[in-house]
């Protein structure tokens, strides 16, 4: 019995010791970072005690902690930053849909100022302002080496007041001044209109107006147009909408499917991931969707786009998307202020992330130049036809009834052709649709 205990005791003796032989090394390890972490922080100290007694001015400690904080956090993604109780007041503004500025959302690139989107009926779309456009000065002064957050400040003043952005495009040898005035951005989240049989759904944005505009906007349509066996389907326009709130992009996707998962989010732990679903109730009946995009479609829009293509349930159209794959939230800080911190990526239903990639069109359609004047001067005229001769046989075949029901398709088809000069992409948009009514068989 005795060598059984002595035996048992010499086990638990082993034990702890080959414990503490494994633990041993990774308690070290972490205290060794620990105490590097705190070097760090002292170092920081230092400096910032040297800054603040050296310096050549003055300086205010609270903004030079504030700019400590903001480089750390920008340091980290494009889309990471720290916000002033004054931005923070202002981004619960823009959610809510209205605020002040030119009408850009924009990103930064290689210390530039990126233009992701102009907003539809701003300043800054009115001024001719592209998605993919660079901006290197702003009244003068040059943006490079600035954080996108002092940037967009220094294009932030008074409603009214004038600014001078330099612009570099693609296609441009040199770059060329804007004037903009500043003014109040009121967003409509969604604009609602019918062409010919077709309802476009203009969304501009996803705040938290989106959804509900969009129900009310396709609600009014399909009963203008007499009901829902009227229309021939939906285009859901999304191009150089910048984003917005993720509730809202699994709202707007969840508008048009009746199951399946919509979008999913993993963070750095896997036990933080989240899938959302769809739930039954589909606003279009059925009838088909088209979701134009572009270059300036980002993050939210592209949500949406990458959930109705994989669940087949709409043909997206159009150019590459933006690329913008990642999750923000947005923490409260004490003193009223915020972090703006990634933490996820976003993953479309098939499980592909978009990040940097974009979401690719199903038919790729680049929106043509517009033609100046004298190139639609230069344009050859009129093709003559039998109509046309002197002479010509009549035709006493048709009724009056099929008479003005052919001038009637042929109105609807010149309309769709002065369609296509205006905007090439909806028009290839809206005659997909008429294809797709085509084939589908009556009820």
């Amino acid at each position: 019995m005795r060598r059984f205990v002595v035996a048992g005791l010499a086990g638990t003796l082993a034990g702890i010791i080959a414990t503490t032989q494994v633990a041993g090394p990774l308690v070290a390890q972490e205290a060794k970072s620990n105490s590097k972490v705190y070097e760090q922080l002292d170092l920081f100290g230092d400096i910032f005690e040297r800054i603040r007694a050296q310096y050549v001015e003055e300086v205010d400690a609270g903004e030079l902690i504030e700019a400590a904080i903001d480089g750390m956090l920008t340091s980290l993604d494009p889309h990471s930053s720290y916000l002033s109780p004054e931005d923070a007041a202002q981004m619960r503004v823009q959610t809510r849909g209205e605020f002040g500025g030119l009408g850009i959302e924009v990103t930064q690139e290689e210390g530039f100022v990126k233009v992701v989107s102009p907003i539809d009926g701003t300043p800054a779309d009115e001024a001719g302002i592209e998605a993919g456009d660079f901006i290197t000065h702003v009244d003068g002064e040059s943006v490079l080496g600035l954080t996108l957050d002092k940037a967009v400040e220094l294009m932030r003043g008074p409603v009214g007041s004038e600014i001078v952005i330099t612009v570099v495009r693609e296609g441009e040898d040199e770059p060329f001044d804007v004037s903009i005035i500043r003014d109040t951005i009121k967003l409509t989240a969604v604009r609602a209109r019918t062409q010919g049989t077709s309802v476009v759904l203009r969304v501009t944005t996803f705040n938290d107006q989106t959804y509900p505009n969009l129900e009310e906007g396709l609600k009014k349509q399909v009963e203008a147009a007499g009901g829902i066996d009227k229309i021939n389907g939906i285009v859901l326009d999304l191009r150089n909408n910048p984003g917005g709130l993720l509730t809202q992009a699994i709202k707007v996707s969840d508008a048009f499917l009746n199951s399946g998962e919509i979008v999913s989010t993993r963070g750095r732990n896997p036990e933080d991931g989240e899938r959302f679903n769809a739930t039954d109730g589909d606003l279009a009946q059925g009838k088909p969707v088209v979701v134009l995009i572009n270059g300036g479609s980002a993050s939210a829009s592209e949500i949406v786009a990458g959930a109705l293509q994989d669940h087949r349930r709409a043909i997206v159209v159009g150019t590459k998307s933006f690329g913008k794959g990642s999750v923000q939230t947005v923490m409260p800080l004490r003193g009223d202020g915020a972090m703006r911190l990634t933490t996820a990526r976003y993953y479309t239903p098939s499980g592909r992330s978009i990040q940097a990639l974009g979401v690719s069109p199903d038919i790729v359609v680049e929106q043509p130049r517009r033609r100046t004047e004298a190139e639609e001067e230069a344009t050859s005229p009129r093709a003559r036809s039998e109509a046309d001769l002197r002479g010509r046989l009549n035709n006493d075949s048709l009724s009056e009834d099929e008479i003005r029901q052919i001038e009637e398709d042929r109105a609807k088809a010149e309309a769709t052709a002065e369609l296509r000069q205006e905007d090439y992409q909806l028009a290839y948009a809206i005659d997909i649709l008429k294809g797709l009514s085509a084939f589908t068989p009556a009820k």
